[in-house]
C-alpha cells in the first residue's frame, strides 16, 4: 500500500503568540522533529503552508518535502487537508498536524499494516488510554468526501459517518498530546525530557 503524507502547517498559533512549529525542540525545531521522523517511513509528504510561509518552506526543503501553499488558509484546517490532498497519488494518505511532537514511526507503521490487512477498513487512528490522537491515516476511498466539503464543513463529520470502518492501534502519549498554549508548550518540553530520559535508561539496559 502506497501512503503518502499531508502535513498541515498553515495556521497562525494565535494561542501560542508566534509560529509553534517553529519553536526550539531538541536543537531543532518542531517542524524539524516531526518531518525528520515522518520522512523516514512515508515517501510523498506534502506540508501545505498558509500563514507566514517562507520559514515552513525551508525547513520542509531540507527533507525534501513537497510544498503547497493553501492561500485560504484563514477560512480553516479543512481547506488545508483539501489543498495537499488533491496532490497525492497514493492509496491512503495521513492528516499529519504540524505540531506533533515525538511522532512514532513504529505507531505509522502499525496503522498501515492494519489498513493493508483488511479493504474494510477506511481510517486507522493511534489511541492512547482509550482517547483517540494523531495522525489519523485515511484510505484514497473517503478522498472524495474530504474533497466535497464546503470552507464550512468539519473532517470529524466524514470521520464518524464511517465509525464502524475505523479502526484504531495501539499508541503513546505523544498522540494524544495538545501543544496550543506557551503551558502547553513548558509541559511537552517537560514531558519530552523525562521521555529522551526513560529512551536511554531502555537503551542502557537493553545492550
Amino acid at each position: 500500500m502506497r501512503a503518502g503524507a499531508v502535513v498541515l502547517a498553515a495556521g497562525q498559533s494565535r494561542r501560542m503568540g508566534r509560529n509553534k512549529l517553529l519553536l526550539p525542540v531538541g536543537g531543532a525545531t518542531v517542524l524539524d522533529s516531526l518531518l525528520s521522523s515522518l520522512r523516514e517511513v512515508i515517501d510523498d509528504v506534502v506540508v501545505v503552508t498558509g500563514h507566514d510561509p517562507e520559514p515552513i518552506t525551508m525547513i520542509a526543503a531540507r527533507y525534501g518535502c513537497r510544498v503547497i501553499h493553501n492561500p485560504i488558509y484563514d477560512r480553516g484546517m479543512t481547506t488545508s487537508f483539501q489543498a495537499g490532498l488533491r496532490t497525492l497519488d497514493a492509496d491512503a494518505a495521513f492528516l499529519v498536524l504540524g505540531d506533533q511532537l515525538c511522532l512514532n514511526q513504529d505507531t505509522l507503521r502499525k496503522m498501515m499494516a492494519t489498513m493493508e490487512g483488511d479493504l474494510s477498513v477506511l481510517i486507522v487512528s493511534p489511541a492512547y488510554k482509550g482517547k483517540r490522537g494523531h495522525p489519523t491515516l485515511i484510505r484514497r476511498a473517503l478522498f472524495g468526501e474530504f474533497l466535497a466539503l464546503g470552507d464550512d464543513g468539519i473532517m470529524r463529520d466524514v470521520v464518524r459517518s464511517h465509525e464502524s470502518a475505523h479502526r484504531t492501534v495501539e499508541g503513546d502519549e505523544w498522540c494524544t498530546t495538545d501543544m496550543d498554549t506557551p503551558a502547553d508548550y513548558k509541559d511537552a518540553l517537560k514531558k519530552l525530557r523525562s521521555y529522551i530520559r526513560s529512551q536511554r535508561r531502555s537503551s542502557a539496559w537493553g545492550s
